[in-house]
């Protein structure tokens, strides 16, 4: 628990746009001194008894909109912007709490939960991982490993939030997005301290770099992945992009970084690292971590891997597609790097699954291949179809749209490389959101030929009937985009949509 005066001289230290807050509206005779917040929160709905309400400016809706709530749900004040407060004084509903402005609080809310709730995230080794492709396997392969090693661990990410602790259990939680906003992270690491969690593994997105939503953490190691086209809707270039990602290889974010050299952005965030760093390559042997041997087995590879001072570390891996090498080979580096024995971690390495929704197999007694995959960017779909060639047979039948209000520019391209990639490319909807969902496959597949059997199918229940319909005996079914997720949103509604059970209604309906 801290005093409002405690919070307000913090962010003073931190900014010279801190209002005394002597504007008070109806709570002049509130001793500030006086108040006591026990807690942080940027949603209303989740404010309890004491806590702080950080009203933050919203995309489409300013959160001091939402200050009613707050205060009926026992807010003991408001931390926001000129505008946030200017809201909250013109709110009909009456305001009785301490309302502090700052200019940006996002900036500042960070820090600022950071150090209310004492660093949490010191007490434990923590690895952030960021790329465009693989963070989230990545993320759940160097949780899984922990987890084999009886190790309090945490994960937060795409998936959600899990925490894994002897005493108390496993709990998870489902997550709004990728990265949490930074007081809900910082209260999320409070909790994983309170439970005794000793390695936390969690996505970190460009997004969350750009927003201040991972101001105050500072990694034990940060490992990169890839970066290829995606959210330039957001950042406008891939140039933005990558600025983005570099962020989190920087004194303030982390201690050390692991970074995937094949493609030429890993390359270039070597020569801009600011912290000590090795290189990980499945082709460059001079590489710290590299890929010494892979062979394709019937249930994914087995693989040697050098590491640093020799060590060798052999074993099966479970996993299809050539990206979760590279996706095995970071976790396996962060891993030892957390404390993990090699000889542990390549015995373990059978034991390993893929992350919900990747390359995930779908089995209810078919003659052919299905599987699930989240591949939403022109580079995944593109490996993806790779992977697949690898162990099919027969014909690929591909299923996959484009997100709307999203980053338009890969569209054509994401069409480009299904139509190159499968034997039958069948173009449908993701979640269209407020576009028009034909507008969408228009710009998908433009200047391409969708001859028969090819096809492009608004409604995308329909189109995955319809590739089940023409699978046969050593053929793949691939449904690409929305792997894990449990909905499709359609004009601001969200209608249940689960590719994993579709997939497995359509073939058994099919029989």
């Amino acid at each position: 628990m801290r005093s409002l005066s405690a919070i307000e001289e913090f962010l003073s230290k931190q900014s010279n746009n801190v209002n005394s807050a002597s504007e008070l509206s109806h709570s002049s005779e509130i001793k500030k001194s006086e108040t006591n917040i026990s807690g942080i929160t940027s949603r209303a709905q989740h404010v309890e008894p004491g806590d702080l309400f950080v009203a933050l400016p919203g995309k489409s809706v300013h959160g001091a909109a939402f200050y009613s709530t707050a205060q009926s749900r026992g807010a003991a004040a408001v931390l926001t912007d000129q505008a946030g407060a200017a809201l909250i004084k013109e709110s009909s509903f009456a305001p009785e709490i301490p309302t502090v402005t700052i200019e940006s609080p996002r900036r500042f809310i960070g820090d600022l939960a950071a150090w209310f709730f004492d660093n949490p995230i010191r007490s434990m080794f923590s690895a952030g991982i960021t790329g465009t492709n693989g963070k989230t396997t990545v993320s759940t392969l160097l949780y899984q490993l922990w987890r084999d090693a009886t190790i309090e661990a945490g994960l937060i990410g795409t998936l959600g939030t899990y925490i894994s602790s002897e005493s108390m259990g496993s709990e998870s939680e489902a997550g709004q997005r990728t990265t949490p906003e930074a007081d809900e992270l910082q209260n999320t690491f409070a909790v994983m301290k309170e439970r005794h969690i000793k390695n936390v593994a969690m996505e970190v997105s460009s997004h969350a770099l750009s927003q201040h939503r991972v101001d105050g953490v500072r990694f034990s190691v940060a490992g990169f992945t890839n970066l290829t086209q995606d959210h330039l809707d957001f950042h406008g270039s891939m140039a933005d992009y990558f600025s983005a990602k570099a962020k989190l290889f920087t004194v303030e974010r982390a201690e050390k970084a692991f970074i995937m050299v094949d493609g030429e952005y890993g390359k270039e965030l070597v020569n801009r690292c600011e912290i000590p760093f090795v290189t990980l390559s499945r082709f460059d042997r001079k590489a710290t971590w590299h890929l010494s041997d892979a062979t394709q087995t019937s249930m994914g590879w087995d693989i040697s891997v050098r590491g640093e001072g020799g060590v060798l570390i052999e074993g099966s891996l479970p996993l299809l597609g050539e990206h979760n090498i590279e996706n095995a080979l970071l976790a396996i580096a962060i891993a030892v790097e957390s404390g993990l024995d090699p000889i542990f971690v390549g015995t373990q390495l059978r034991n390993l699954r893929g992350a919900q929704g990747r390359l995930e197999k779908i089995e209810v007694g078919q003659p052919f291949h299905a599987l699930v995959d989240y591949a939403h960017t022109p580079d995944a779909v593109e490996r993806v179809l790779t992977s697949a060639r690898e162990f099919t047979e027969g014909k690929i039948i591909a299923v996959l749209g484009c997100g709307g209000d999203r980053d338009r520019s890969k569209r054509p391209l994401m069409g480009k490389a299904l139509l190159h990639g499968a034997d039958v490319a069948i173009c449908t909807s993701d979640n269209p959101r407020s576009e028009n969902p034909e507008v969408i496959l228009q710009e998908m597949t433009v200047g391409l030929a969708f001859a028969k059997p090819h096809a492009v199918i608004t409604d995308r229940r329909e189109a995955i009937s319809y590739a089940v319909s023409l699978a046969q005996p050593g053929d793949t079914v691939l449904l690409l985009g929305k792997g894990h997720e449990s909905g499709q949103e359609i004009n601001g509604v969200v209608h249940p949509f689960n590719d994993r059970d579709e997939l497995a209604t359509a073939i058994v309906g099919g029989r």
